[in-house]
């Protein structure tokens, strides 16, 4: 099947991913890997502690890890079309400057955090709403067909 991207008319314009579709994909690829091996590092226990393991520096419990699936698998198959990535990034964008908020806010020590969250992750947040701003926002040039 060959993949084209839409132009501002909504009809295919080019072959190829654009921009925002490869950022979707690669964001997919790097969040659906961080929960796969988020839980050998958590396992299933203490599912929705406070306090979780460590990957990277980055604080991690089983439910945390279900969240990066899942916004793995969106960015994966939300990668296929220029319309539904640049939607993946205004998802992102919302979701994840919404936990840097949360994140900014909550007491870390109390059962109120129940993602495990740490400063690196409030940072790791930070970025991954900048980068879905990139990718709703990112300027993809058309091109127009020949008349033959």
């Amino acid at each position: 099947m060959t993949n084209y991207y839409e132009s501002s008319a909504g009809m295919p314009a080019q072959r190829g991913m654009a921009i925002p579709q490869i950022l979707a994909l690669i964001v997919g690829v790097i969040y659906t890997l961080v929960g796969i091996v988020g839980f050998f590092v958590t396992g299933f226990d203490h599912f929705a502690s406070h306090e979780g393991e460590t990957l990277l520096g980055f604080e991690l419990n089983p439910l945390h890890n279900i969240v990066h699936l899942v916004i793995g698998v969106l960015g994966l198959a939300m990668s296929r079309r220029l319309t539904t990535a640049r939607t993946y990034g205004w998802l992102l964008f919302i979701g994840y400057g919404a936990v840097f908020i949360y994140g900014l806010v909550v007491d870390k020590d109390s059962s109120a955090n129940f993602l495990a969250l740490n400063a690196a992750d409030d940072w790791l947040h930070v970025i991954s709403a900048l980068v879905g701003l990139l990718i709703a926002l990112w300027p993809v040039r058309t091109r127009v067909a020949a008349r033959t």
